[in-house]
């Protein structure tokens, strides 16, 4: 199996200490991108579980402190790793036993992991977690909790630190003194004690507000700390913690309103001021390294630069998309920002230009309420390429390889300037594209106001010279006058396309092309025309399906399937009656074999005989989705669990099953993930790989994860999964040459994540000529010079036997 498609902006991503390497937390791995290339490094695998924080960790050698590659991990499978993240290596493991969802390490400049120095203080980690057992047991339903864990001794120390309604995120200052979080209306800070940490030690400090607040931020060596609440308002408190987080306080707070501004009554701190541009809840705060100003993010997708002096503020406008994270970088010329999109971009500051971008698989569209329950979201297949096309939040549709797990262009379908703040009221509700990619349909909605309005635009597209790039060709209005667009099918080998409607008839649309004179040259223009109208009882028509040669028309009117010639527009057959309305339909391959599956209570899946017209089996299954192979008699389904008792339910909520048409006992099962709003489809393998012209099943769950499964593969297990590169390295196979590393060292064996490895264990293998290569390949790849030197002089020398007098 292949797989893909993971979020890259579901926690803060993380620069390494010499800014050259960015960490993203991508699913159960941490993918290391190059902040030059924007391309994929390495990735660290090992967690079975989302991971949720990284830490990078600087290593102390006797002769001062370097910055290496060595960071710490969380993750909800409740365990915390340590990596060399150049190699990648797993060094060490420590297990919470509860899903972790945020960790933070202060002092950790100060106390590193591999200091020589034998004074050297413990490493401790603040971890946020959730324990799911308390809301049934605990009134309050505090399932939220702090702890902390010495990371050197791999022990917890002390009990609870502070119990909350659900796991918070943690926020730490850069001088490792304070630790916070946002708890409802208020703030609770912790001074950490260089020595003898443990919880009852602890001292800790309340700031309250009269909202709900959504994110903090420690100034890097100031007692200033900011907050954003879901209103959009920024506060600013100075001074804080003097008496109650002092060493020597503990007494009573003289309260003085005159000399502490903006301060309510009981809070530590001199003063406190708000500020206010956002429109929405604050996303993220953040002090610049130069303490002088702060930045702070929202859904407008604006990035706003405040003053702290003076208040004054600047703006990075038209990022297009709601703001996630915003990371400083050591290098105080770079920084980023994870925006909703699933798009990092690289910042050069201070002017905040965008130098490189990481684009991940664009996330579901979310709909207005009044919407989701009337509308769906149907996804394209560029089944030829291995490509599949999605609607994004700015009116495109985004080209992404699946087997590259990249993104290959965007493409303008909706002439609207985007406001991340706006509504929607305009979105893409369907993409459809010939089986060879050269021509693809979009159906766009406008929703109505106040139930006046509305509009419904199809669009054909022609492909252009490369993958991914489309020309609008025709722009048809209302096509089916006041209904709406329920599928669209191209018919195979022809330029020819049925779309269907709710209103109850469907129509054939064809192109037709004209040859024009420009010069010498001659070029081609046309448009789709409507060249047939159909009805069947003026029922709803709910899907279309072409079969393989064209030949045969299939048209879901509700319950039941009529079948037609798309030549000449007549109606040639009906096939039974469903218990519930149609919404797929599907030829299997050269067969004679047609696949439905219903909705609702009823809901059931259907293999039909044409040749017989009859039922030849079926299931009954809550099915989301189904699909066929072009050549084979096989398709395939992802069907939804059923349960009357949700508590049951595990985390696969679904399964994709593969039929053969002559047997109703499925051929292979996965279970799946988020099968709600899945889609399913059989794309061709990659050229070169499969001659034959060998099908892989593509499955995309309704987060847009997606797993690319070879039904061919029968040892394929749901265990057995294979991670191809998201940026893959150009290398040649014509000759296997030992380079830069490799060419010393030899090849390092290969690593099992079940065991903990030490960096020591790496055998020395020299070669005979390391002269040659030893600083060939990426630089990324090579070990520091300190390691090079040494070997690469030895090399240059003839060793000679001496033999004692």
């Amino acid at each position: 199996m292949i797989v893909g498609g993971q979020s890259l902006v579901s926690s803060a991503p993380v620069f390494s200490h010499d800014g050259k390497k960015l960490l993203v937390c991508t699913g159960c791995t941490v993918s290391v991108f190059s902040t030059s290339t924007g391309m994929l490094i390495t990735e660290l695998e090992g967690h079975t579980d989302r991971v949720t924080s990284i830490v990078v960790v600087p290593v102390a050698t006797s002769g001062g402190t370097k910055f290496s590659n060595y960071c710490w991990t969380s993750s909800l499978d409740g365990m915390l790793f340590y990596w060399d993240f150049s190699t990648p290596d797993l060094l060490k493991k420590l297990n919470v036993h509860l899903p972790v969802h945020s960790m933070v390490i202060p002092h950790i400049l100060s106390a590193s992991i591999g200091s020589t120095n034998k004074a050297s203080p413990n490493l401790y980690a603040f971890v946020s977690v959730e324990d799911a057992n308390r809301k049934v047991v605990d009134v309050k339903h505090l399932c939220g909790l702090i702890q902390i864990y010495d990371l050197t001794n791999s022990t917890r120390v002390g009990g609870i630190l502070a119990e909350t309604r659900k796991p918070e995120i943690l926020a730490v200052s850069k001088s490792g003194e304070f630790v916070g979080i946002k708890k409802q209306q208020q703030l609770n800070i912790w001074r950490v004690p260089n020595k003898n940490l443990k919880s009852e030690n602890m001292k800790k400090l309340k700031l309250h507000h009269t909202r709900t607040l959504s994110c903090l931020a420690f100034h890097p060596t100031n007692s200033i700390v900011a907050a954003g609440d879901v209103s959009g308002r920024i506060l600013i408190w100075r001074g804080f913690g003097k008496m109650r987080l002092s060493q020597d306080g503990g007494g009573k707070m003289k309260i003085d309103r005159e000399d502490r501004p903006g301060v309510r009554d009981g809070d530590d701190a001199d003063s406190c001021s708000t500020w206010h541009w956002h429109s929405s809840e604050i996303r993220f705060l953040l002090f610049s390294s130069d303490e002088a100003y702060l930045f702070s993010g929202a859904k407008e997708g604006v990035i706003v630069v405040w003053q702290l002096d003076t208040g004054n503020k600047n703006y990075k406008p038209n990022l297009a998309s709601p703001l996630m994270y915003f990371t400083d970088s050591p290098d105080p010329s770079l920084s980023c920002v994870s925006c909703e999109d699933n798009r990092i971009h690289l910042l050069r500051m201070p002017s905040m230009d965008i130098i490189k971008s990481i684009s991940g698989i664009k996330l579901p569209l979310v709909l207005p309420e009044s919407q989701r329950g009337e509308s769906h979201v149907t996804l394209g297949f560029d089944r030829s390429n291995g490509i599949i096309v999605l609607p994004t939040m700015d009116y495109c549709v985004q080209f992404f390889s699946l087997f590259d797990d990249t993104e290959i262009s965007h493409v303008q379908v909706i002439e609207r300037n985007y406001d991340p703040v706006d509504e929607t009221t305009v979105y893409i509700s369907l993409i459809e594209l010939s089986n060879d990619g050269s021509m693809m349909c979009t159906v766009e909605e406008k929703l109505p106001e106040m139930g006046l309005g509305g509009l419904i635009s199809l669009k054909f597209w022609t492909r252009g010279s490369h993958t991914g790039h489309y020309t609008l060709s025709t722009v048809i209005y209302e096509p089916h006058s006041n209904g709406g667009v329920s599928d669209v099918a191209f018919c195979p080998g022809r330029s020819m396309a049925v779309s269907t409607s709710y209103c109850g008839n469907f129509k054939m649309w064809v192109k037709s092309s004209s040859f024009i004179h420009t010069g010498d040259e001659i070029q081609e223009k046309g448009g789709w025309r409507c060249q047939s109208v159909g009805s069947y009882k003026g029922t709803p028509m709910t899907a279309a399906a072409f079969s393989g040669d064209g030949s045969v028309l299939a048209i879901a009117a509700e319950t039941v399937i009529t079948l037609w010639d798309p030549h000449s527009n007549l109606l040639v057959a009906v096939i039974g009656d469903s218990l519930s309305p149609i919404r797929r339909l599907a030829f299997v391959g050269s067969s004679e074999y047609i696949v439905s599956f219903s909705a609702g209570t009823k809901a059931h899946l259907v293999l039909w005989n044409i040749s017989t017209l009859s039922m030849h089996w079926s299931y009954k299954l809550l099915v989301e989705d189904v699909c066929s192979m072009t050549s084979e008699s096989r398709f395939a389904v992802l069907a939804l669990f059923s349960y009357s008792d949700k508590s049951v339910l595990t985390e696969k909520d679904g399964m994709v099953l593969l039929f053969d048409v002559e047997n109703p006992i499925p051929v292979s099962t996965w279970f799946v993930r988020k099968a709600k709003g899945g889609r399913l489809n059989f794309i061709k393998n990659k050229s070169g790989e499969a001659a034959d012209g060998k099908q892989l099943l593509a499955y995309i769950n309704g987060g847009h994860e997606y797993i690319l499964l070879d039904p061919s593969d029968i040892k394929e297990t749901e265990g057995l999964i294979h991670k191809t590169a998201r940026r893959p390295q150009v290398h040649s196979d014509d000759e296997n040459v030992a380079v830069g590393y490799a060419s010393i060292y030899g090849e390092l064996p290969s690593f099992e994540l079940t065991k903990e490895r030490s960096s020591d264990n790496v055998p020395f293998v020299p070669s005979e000529r390391p002269w040659e290569t030893v600083f060939s390949g990426s630089s990324h790849a090579l070990p520091p010079l300190s390691k090079l030197c040494s070997p690469f002089l030895e090399s240059l020398l003839e060793k000679q036997n001496v033999l004692s007098q």
